[in-house]
């Protein structure tokens, strides 16, 4: 009988929480009504929304009129750049963020720089950190946003957003923190982050897929992207994804009480995966930094090895993994987050990330050790024959 497989790609997306289908059903069945509407049912959809919000806020320590449901992360991630540069639109002005951040920024960014607004992107060091002192350095004087993640989804090092949120507000400037990998992981309190504007995404922390949030800080000027209704406090339109939104609450509040044990158990077997890659293939390099990372991120660049030709090879014994973002999965070129730690295109093409989550465990994780130098080595010999 085939051994079963292993799902090591949580960075990508995480399994629906069965306690969060169950607080889903009613609100994909019998409770179906339009919160915007006045009778019973509907009555029962906006109470449904409403404590959901509550839950956000009181999980963010925000008010409640500061949660705004979106789409997904990446919409949060739009709504945050788009929003505040909108309301600066004639004007133009500054945005600051790194070089490492999501595409859902990156994109965002370079839409806004056709529009007029200057962009600065600041480099990280070989671990990816950003440096608070180069966000102070680049802030001039029209300024209107810095945008930094709390952890970086590919390579798993955490950003010093409280420092960085120090710096910009000294000089009157805004922070908008994507944490859509820092849920489940790290506290995510904005006032002690000094987030104005934090996006999150449901089917990052076992909730799901189809809803995210985005915080904004009361006096942010944020302007929607979506018009049509006056849902979310004009922030948002569109009927709302009740169930979703119920969904996104439920799992988020779980993340939180929850939290200090999933940290230990995820921390665990990741440094034993970092431990038994580095000691047991020579040439293996872990990317990202060594002690401020993400709990359940192991990532390596391998000497010599293709990493899609690795993850084909893994995928034959039941390990599902990935190279880095899933989001650029289907791109040939090396991933824009190892070239800034200054890796070599040829290096980089052989990345490796391994994210766990909760239900993973130590049989896992020996199984892989036991499985990868066998592979590595094999794919080596081939690459080394192809280039006789």
């Amino acid at each position: 009988m085939p051994e079963p497989p292993i799902y090591f790609d949580h960075a990508a997306t995480t399994r629906l929480d069965p306690r969060v289908l169950d607080a889903m059903r009613p609100y994909l069945g019998d409770v179906y009504g339009n919160p915007s509407s006045i009778y019973r049912l509907a009555r029962e959809a906006r109470s449904a929304v409403d404590a959901a919000r509550d839950t956000v806020a009181e999980t963010l320590d925000a008010r409640s009129t500061e949660i705004a449901f979106t789409g997904s992360g990446s919409e949060a991630d739009n709504l945050a750049l788009k929003g505040v540069a909108f309301a600066h639109l004639g004007r133009g002005g500054q945005i600051i963020t790194s070089q490492i951040e999501h595409h859902a920024v990156l994109h965002t960014t370079e839409f806004l720089e056709k529009l007029g607004f200057r962009v600065t992107y600041l480099p990280v060091d070989q671990t990816g950190l950003v440096d608070p002192d180069s966000v102070g350095r680049a802030i001039q004087g029209d300024t209107i946003l810095v945008s930094i993640m709390g952890a970086n989804n590919e390579i798993g090092t955490i950003e010093p957003i409280e420092e960085i949120a120090r710096i910009a507000h000294a000089r009157g400037v805004p922070l908008h923190v994507d944490a859509v990998q820092a849920a489940g992981a790290l506290d995510l309190s904005v006032d002690g982050l000094g987030a104005d504007l934090l996006s999150l995404s449901g089917h990052k922390f076992y909730g799901p897929k189809g809803v995210g949030v985005l915080y904004v800080r009361r006096g942010t000027v944020c302007w929607p992207l979506i018009h049509g209704g006056g849902q979310e406090r004009g922030r948002r339109a569109g009927t709302e994804n009740v169930a979703g939104i119920v969904g996104f609450a439920h799992a988020l509040r779980l993340a939180q009480a929850e939290r200090d044990s999933r940290y230990r158990h995820l921390a665990g077997l990741r440094d034993r995966l970092i431990d038994g890659v580095l000691s047991a293939i020579p040439g293996a390099r872990l990317t990202g930094h060594p002690a401020r990372r993400l709990p359940n991120n192991a990532s390596f660049c391998l000497e010599g090895v293709s990493g899609e030709s690795l993850l084909l090879s893994l995928d034959q014994h039941g390990i599902m993994a990935s190279t880095g973002s899933a989001c650029t999965s289907g791109s040939l070129e090396p991933s824009h987050v190892l070239l800034a730690l200054g890796l070599s295109p040829r290096l980089a093409a052989g990345s490796l990330r391994i994210s766990l989550g909760k239900d993973n465990t130590e049989t896992e994780v020996k199984r892989f050790l036991d499985l990868l130098p066998n592979l590595v080595a094999r794919l080596r010999r081939i690459d080394s024959a192809d280039c006789v």
